[in-house]
């Protein structure tokens, strides 16, 4: 043929074939571009095409910018999670003596609520099949912080990580090629054309590898405010009543939270200052904020799984699972089980520290009126507490730590923070000193958790 391509090649390109069904992409890419509903056959197909290597990148690029502009209703994202789901290994976990259940986050700056909330819910008698991700943009990931702990591992085998549940009560892993391996796909194509922020393939995305995991049970934290990726709350609140739907389709069970990522959590970000507060809060201390949002979440957790007649009395387990000691035993087990070094954890001093600490001073006297999570996160990225690329290796050393948040009076000159790097950081100091407004007033406070999600999606 003139363009040097076969009848053969141009099927390669057009034609996904899954049980004897094809799919022609050109029509999907149309009839989505036009308005149209998919059939679940049509979004198994195109899926299981793509996976394959029978569906080229730059159809899928152009199918994701027609699902981001026209959407995908509540039986094509169920059609879609499943696809992705079952797009390749589904970890089961039989004969497990107690309930599974997991937690996830939309992403955040100081999170580091897994850490301590993971082996608070497993000496509580549940069983945590948690897979987590890496840092995202301005956000921290759990297995960098995990990875910050010296000989850790979070790359584990099906099989490994099936018997670290079995045994320990809960395992700390990553994605694997064989997991959701749709889902790696999808969202290396969602990165580079800017499909990111599309509820149902941010849905498909999250419950994918969460169900992949083994678990039956997911609380959901869906972050809002300037450090989230859904700043605005009305679209947090349709994202959680989204991931609400569709794990009940699947015949799963959740519950959400929204809560506030204005400021960021905690005092601490950056990944092995994130260890060091994980490990103060399995103490019993640690910040108010990660503290209450922990047990708050355990609670739901405990709650979810049958563990507890409701989150408040969960939340009371909870609290004395890390009073007697049981939460911070189990955070030992699970990093010795995992290759890491217990002693790292029993003196956080030991933990990697950066050559150099600066103090942010403040500009003037008053009351911080708002500290801006998002610029706070991009700090952190910016001394290599993250990934610009992502192929870029991260310094698990650095970050900032606050020592001034929203409500707290300051005096001019006074630390408002401090730069953990390995040299000089005079541009990370300025850009922090920018995060902060200080004013003369204190400004009202709202409440950390600012709903929980139950319900149906609500009638348009």
């Amino acid at each position: 043929m003139a363009d040097g391509t076969t009848d053969e090649t141009r099927e390669t390109d057009t034609e996904s074939i899954l049980g004897g069904t094809a799919v022609d992409a050109r029509a999907a890419i149309r009839k989505k571009r036009d308005g149209g509903k998919h059939s679940a056959d049509e979004i198994t197909a195109l899926t299981s095409g793509f996976t394959r290597g029978r569906v080229p990148d730059y159809q899928i690029a152009a199918w994701l910018m027609a699902v981001y502009f026209r959407g995908l209703d509540a039986e094509e994202t169920l059609a879609l999670t499943q696809a992705m789901l079952h797009s390749g290994e589904v970890i089961t976990l039989p004969g497990l003596p107690g309930p599974t259940v997991d937690k996830h986050s939309t992403g955040g700056v100081g999170d580091k609520i897994s850490l301590a909330l993971a082996p608070i819910v497993a000496a509580c008698g549940g069983f945590v099949p948690m897979i987590s991700g890496r840092g995202l943009g301005h956000t921290g990931g759990t297995l960098d912080k995990l990875e910050s702990i010296p000989g850790f591992r979070t790359q584990l085998a099906t099989e490994e990580f099936r018997k670290l549940v079995r045994l320990q009560g809960l395992a700390f892993g990553g994605q694997t090629a064989s997991l959701a391996p749709a889902d790696g796909r999808l969202y290396a194509l969602r990165d580079v054309t800017a499909t990111i922020e599309c509820i149902p393939l941010i849905v498909s995305s999250i419950l994918s590898k969460k169900f992949a995991s083994g678990t039956r049970r997911v609380v959901f934290d869906v972050k809002t405010g300037r450090g989230a990726f859904m700043r605005d709350r009305e679209r947090a609140r349709a994202l959680a009543h989204t991931l609400l739907d569709v794990t009940r389709g699947l015949g799963f069970e959740g519950v959400a939270l929204l809560t506030d990522m204005d400021q960021p959590l905690g005092n601490a970000v950056g990944n092995a200052l994130e260890v060091v507060e994980a490990i103060d809060i399995l103490h019993g201390g640690g910040p108010e904020d990660a503290k209450a949002l922990t047990l708050a979440l355990a609670g739901e957790m405990l709650a979810l799984a049958g563990l507890a007649p409701t989150a408040e009395e969960g939340a009371k387990e909870a609290r004395m699972a890390v009073v007697g000691g049981k939460a911070y035993k189990k955070f030992l087990e699970i990093v010795e089980a995992q290759g890491g070094e217990p002693r790292y954890v029993d003196d956080p001093k030991q933990l990697p520290r950066a050559a150099k600490v600066h103090p942010v001073p403040s500009p003037r006297a008053g009351v911080v009126a708002v500290l801006d999570a998002f610029q706070v996160g991009e700090v952190v990225v910016h001394l290599g507490g993250g990934r610009l690329r992502k192929e870029d290796r991260v310094d698990p050393a650095v970050g900032v730590t606050l020592l001034k948040k929203v409500g707290d009076r300051v005096e001019a000159g006074e630390p408002l923070a401090r730069v953990h790097a390995q040299d000089a950081a005079q541009e990370a100091i300025q850009s922090l000193v920018a995060a902060y407004r200080i004013e003369d007033e204190a400004p009202a406070r709202g409440p950390l958790v600012l709903e929980r999600v139950t319900g149906a999606t609500p009638a348009a």
